[in-house]
């Protein structure tokens, strides 16, 4: 890897944009939007105001709408789409992936069908490629913004780890380097699912003690059933996991607790979904989760109240009466 490897970012929405911002000052790099007015408005005037508004692009930054154009020269291949729509667009792309192209997922989510990791779905369709994560605690409008942020990059590959965190590093986004792909992967999808919870706390008027508390138990869940599937307890002391969970939580842009929110005012989880222009996966990924759960032995009380909530038409309100009603033991426990 050299600063002239090629970039291609898949994903037009705001984290996708981002990255393929920041890594523009790194190395040539072209984003594919399906919609052909965002890439046209990127290419003339160097914004993205549907998902990134007020904010400027890098110059450098290329963008198109024909996917073999995007992907058939790329050294690196990043895929910055939904889980719901990542296998298909991934299929899309596979004809044209020049042999042994690293592919980097951004996606923090589990496909819903075979609730697998986005890694998975890499290794099942395009087996002889490295296949890797990036994610950390990171709001696309502060990033774009230039706020000091950082990420992990994980590959089982070491050496691709460090060629590939030259394309990602700026001076104030920093790229730290795991071999823990199950790990970091699981902390991003599933500290999605407890943002609800954290928003619907909020939503319902709880102080900070009880946001702390939420935190807290849902970081100790996480990394029970991470561990249980693979993944290194201490990353979810790390970056991807309690960092991303606390920038989840706590922060107004974040949309996974903005559904929360809205579903603690008694809104339904379609009316709140309906509104938005942004996939809030946690919403996804709450059912894929308890099934994960009951798969592996796992107890997740905060997990069960979020799909609750989210898929069988429970209030935040019970929610919130459900977790009071479990009894504490050890902090190492499951309640």
């Amino acid at each position: 890897m050299s600063r002239q490897t090629r970039v291609a970012v898949i994903g037009g929405g705001s984290w996708g944009t981002t990255v393929a911002s920041l890594a523009a000052r790194n190395a040539p790099t072209v984003l594919w939007s399906r919609r052909p007015d965002v890439a046209d408005q990127i290419n003339r005037e160097h914004v993205n105001p549907e998902y990134l508004p007020n904010e400027e692009l890098d110059s450098a930054l290329q963008a198109t709408a024909d996917l073999e154009e995007a992907v058939s020269a790329a050294d690196v291949l990043v895929m910055a789409v939904p889980s719901h729509g990542f296998r298909d667009v991934l299929q899309q792309a596979a004809p044209y992936v020049r042999p042994w192209v690293p592919i980097i997922s951004l996606t923090k989510g589990l496909e819903q069908r075979t609730h697998n990791r986005m890694t998975e779905v890499i290794d099942e369709l395009l087996p002889q490629h490295p296949a890797g994560v990036l994610a950390g605690p990171n709001l696309a409008k502060e990033v774009i913004g230039g706020f000091a942020a950082a990420a992990v990059l994980a590959l089982p590959d070491e050496r691709v780890t460090s060629a590939l965190q030259r394309v990602f590093t700026q001076t104030v986004f920093r790229v730290y380097a795991s071999t823990d792909v199950v790990g970091v992967e699981l902390a991003g999808a599933l500290k999605n699912v407890f943002a609800i919870s954290a928003g619907m706390a909020a939503g319902l008027g709880t102080g900070d003690n009880t946001r702390a508390l939420v935190i807290a138990r849902s970081l100790a869940e996480m990394a029970r059933l991470g561990v249980a599937m693979g993944g290194e307890r201490h990353t979810f002391a790390g970056l991807a996991g309690l960092g991303d969970l606390l920038a989840t939580c706590i922060s107004p842009l974040s949309r996974n607790r903005h559904v929360g929110e809205e579903l603690a005012k008694g809104r339904t989880i379609e009316e709140v979904t309906d509104e938005m222009n942004m996939v809030a996966e946690g919403v996804k990924t709450s059912s894929a989760v308890m099934e994960l759960a009951e798969r592996h032995g796992v107890e997740m009380p905060i997990a069960r109240e979020v799909h609750l909530v989210v898929s069988e038409g429970h209030t935040a309100q019970e929610a919130f009466v459900g977790l009071l009603r479990t009894t504490p033991t050890t902090e190492l426990a499951a309640n």
